[in-house]
C-alpha cells in the first residue's frame, strides 16, 4: 500500500487489528488485514517520529505519540475517530522547555512512562491513565462534536492522567564516598554502599546537558534511564494485591546509564497530592559490572542484564534471584542491545523447572551471539556471525518474531533482511521486496510484526525514485503461508497461568536442588579469591 508522506514510523496493536502511522502533519490509524486508512489526526508543521497502539478495551484503543519537537501526547481511537486526550509535557514556560526522550504505554492502556529532560534535569515519570473515566466519556462523546475542518475535539475535557511516580537518577548521602575495597566491607547500610558505587562511576557525566541545543539532539552520553514495565510474578511485593488482574503491571523497573544497579518501584496508587509523586525503592538489585543495556521477557518474569566486560545477567523475578550469569566470547566490543527470543520447552514441564531462556546480544562491533541458560542446566554461547569486514553488513535491526520459535529477523545497513534460527545458528530465508524495490533507510528501518496475522510489515520505495518528495510503500510480508515456516510457528495463551505459594516454593526448592552442583564450583571459587586477597593484605600491611 501507498503510505502518508514522510512516513517515519509504525507500530501494531497487540490483537493485530489496527497499525499506527506516524507521518509528516500528524498520524493516521490503518486496518492491518485491508491496509486501509480508517482515521488520521492531522497538525500543519507536526511531524510524529515515535507512535505506539494498545487496545484499551474491545472498541477503544490508546495511542502514544511523540513528535520533532519533543512532546508526548496520548490518543484514543473510538467509532473510526481520533481524539486528543491529553498533552504529557506542556510547556508554559518556553523558559523551561521540557523534552520528552522517551514514552511507552503499558499493554492495556493503564499506565504510561515518559523519560523528560528539562535544562539540566532529567527524570522518569510514570502516568495513571483514567481508562474507565475515558471509556464512558467516549461512549458519550459523539463524533458529531468533532470540527469538520480539524482534527482537534471541540469543547471537550477529558478526565485527567495522573502522575504516580517521578524517579530522578539515585542521589549519594553526604559522607558515603569510599576509599578502598576494605570499607566495602565495613559498610553497613547496603544501599548506601550501592548508590556510592553507582555516584563513583557517573559522577562525571551528571552534571553535563541532556540536550545538545546547536546539534539538536539528545547527548546520549549522559546518565539517561532505561525502563520496563512488571506483570505479577512470585512472590515479590506488590503481586499479592493483584491476583485478580494478571495481567495489569504492578511495578517498573529502571536502570540509569553508568549504573550497577537495578531499582524496581511499586506503582502505587495516585498520590492525594500532586507534588507528593517522590517514589520509595522497593528493590534494589546490584551487579558486578556496569550495566549497558537490558531487555523483559513476554510474561516479565525474566530481566536480562548486559554487562560491561561481555556478562550477561539473567535475573528470576519468581525467586528475586539471578538465574544465570554468563560470559561472552566478546570482550573486544561492548553490547548495544538485547532481546529475548521464543523457545518452545519441550515438555509441560520443562517451563516449571529447567526455566531455560534464550538471548540474541547485538555487540557494538556488529557481531551477534545467541545466549542459552537456566537453574540446572548449563548455560551456553554461539557467535552467530562473522564480525563484519564491510559496514554494511552490520546489522541496525535484531528482533525477536514472537510466533516463531527461535527465529529473529536480522536487518543490515545494506538492505538485506532475512530471518535466522538462533538455537541451530541457520539463516532460515531471506526477505526480499519486489524487483525495483528497497527498503527504506535500512539503517533505521520502519517496520512492525504482527502476532495475530504473523506478517511483517516494512516501509520500502523504489530504487530508481531520486526525489525528494518521492512515495513510499509498505510491504507486507506473510509467513503462515509458506510450508517453510511450518515447523517455527508457535502460540501463546492470552493469559498467563499464575503460580500459588506452594507450587511457587515447590519449584524454586526443585531449582535449587538441580543447581547444587553449579553453586558448590561457584561458593569454592569464591572462597578461594577471599583467601588469595586476604593473603594480599597480609602481605601489604607486613
Amino acid at each position: 500500500m501507498k503510505l502518508p508522506e514522510s512516513t517515519l514510523c509504525v507500530a501494531c496493536s497487540a490483537d493485530g487489528r489496527f497499525l499506527g502511522l506516524g507521518h509528516s502533519r500528524g498520524f493516521s490509524v490503518w486496518c492491518a488485514s485491508s491496509l486501509l486508512c480508517a482515521a488520521e489526526w492531522l497538525q500543519d508543521g507536526l511531524e510524529m517520529t515515535y507512535i505506539q497502539i494498545t487496545r484499551m478495551a474491545e472498541k477503544a484503543y490508546l495511542l502514544g505519540t511523540v513528535d520533532d519537537m519533543g512532546v508526548a501526547r496520548v490518543f484514543a481511537y473510538h467509532c473510526e475517530s481520533i481524539h486528543l486526550l491529553s498533552v504529557i509535557n506542556t510547556m508554559e514556560n518556553i523558559n523551561k522547555r521540557s523534552i520528552c526522550l522517551t514514552f511507552e504505554l503499558s499493554e492495556g492502556g493503564h499506565y504510561g512512562a515518559a523519560s523528560i529532560s528539562c535544562n539540566s534535569d532529567v527524570w522518569l515519570e510514570v502516568y495513571h491513565f483514567p481508562s474507565d473515566a475515558w471509556l464512558k466519556e467516549l461512549e458519550m462523546e459523539p463524533s458529531q462534536n468533532q470540527d469538520p475542518d480539524s482534527s482537534a475535539d471541540v469543547e471537550v475535557k477529558w478526565s485527567p492522567l495522573a502522575a504516580v511516580i517521578k524517579i530522578q537518577p539515585p542521589k549519594t548521602p553526604a559522607g558515603t564516598e569510599l576509599d578502598g575495597p576494605l570499607q566495602v566491607l565495613q559498610k553497613n547500610d547496603f544501599l548506601t554502599h550501592c548508590l556510592a558505587l553507582d555516584k563513583d562511576m557517573g559522577s562525571s557525566q551528571w552534571d553535563e546537558q541532556p540536550f545538545d541545543k546547536e546539534a539538536g539532539k539528545i547527548n546520549e552520553s549522559l546518565r539517561l534511564c532505561t525502563h520496563h514495565f512488571l506483570l505479577p510474578c512470585g512472590q515479590l511485593p506488590g503481586d499479592s494485591h493483584a491476583k485478580d488482574q494478571p495481567a495489569l503491571p504492578v511495578s517498573v523497573c529502571v536502570w540509569w546509564s553508568s549504573s550497577h544497579n537495578l531499582f524496581h518501584y511499586l506503582l502505587r496508587k495516585s498520590p492525594k497530592n500532586k507534588t507528593d509523586v517522590e517514589p520509595m525503592l522497593d528493590v534494589l538489585w546490584p551487579n558486578a559490572k556496569e550495566i549497558l543495556c537490558s531487555a523483559v521477557s513476554r510474561c516479565t518474569r525474566f530481566i536480562a542484564l548486559g554487562l560491561d566486560d561481555a556478562l550477561v545477567c539473567v535475573w528470576d523475578r519468581q525467586s528475586g534471584s539471578p538465574l544465570s550469569v554468563v560470559p561472552v566470547s566478546a570482550a573486544d566490543s561492548a553490547f548495544s542491545r538485547m532481546q529475548f527470543v521464543d523457545v518452545r520447552p519441550e515438555s509441560a514441564d520443562d517451563s516449571q523447572t529447567a526455566a531455560t531462556v534464550c538471548l540474541s546480544v547485538l555487540c557494538k562491533s556488529g557481531t551477534v551471539h545467541a545466549v542459552t541458560s537456566g537453574r540446572g542446566a548449563p548455560s551456553c554461547t554461539a557467535q552467530l556471525n562473522e564480525r563484519p569486514k564491510d559496514s554494511g553488513d552490520i546489522p541496525t535491526v535484531i528482533a525477536p518474531v514472537p510466533f516463531l520459535q527461535s527465529m529473529t529477523l536480522v536487518v543490515q545497513r545494506n538492505g538485506n533482511m532475512f530471518l535466522q534460527d538462533v538455537l541451530n545458528k541457520t539463516k532460515v530465508c531471506f526477505l526480499n521486496p519486489p524487483k525495483t524495490f528497497q527498503i527504506s533507510t535500512p539503517c533505521s528501518p520502519v517496520y512492525a510484526l504482527n502476532t495475530k496475522l504473523q506478517t511483517l510489515v516494512i516501509q520500502g520505495e523504489q530504487e530508481s525514485s531520486c526525489s525528494a518528495g518521492r512515495q513510499s510503500q509498505l510491504f507486507s510480508f506473510t509467513f503462515g503461508e509458506h510450508g517453510i515456516m511450518e515447523q517455527y510457528i508457535i502460540s501463546h495463551p492470552d493469559s498467563q497461568r499464575q503460580n500459588t505459594l506452594e507450587e511457587a516454593c515447590n519449584i524454586y526448592l526443585l531449582q535449587r536442588a538441580l543447581s547444587v552442583d553449579e553453586r558448590s564450583k561457584a561458593i569454592a571459587h569464591t572462597w578461594k579469591q577471599l583467601q588469595d586477597t586476604a593473603e594480599l593484605e597480609q602481605q601489604r600491611h607486613s
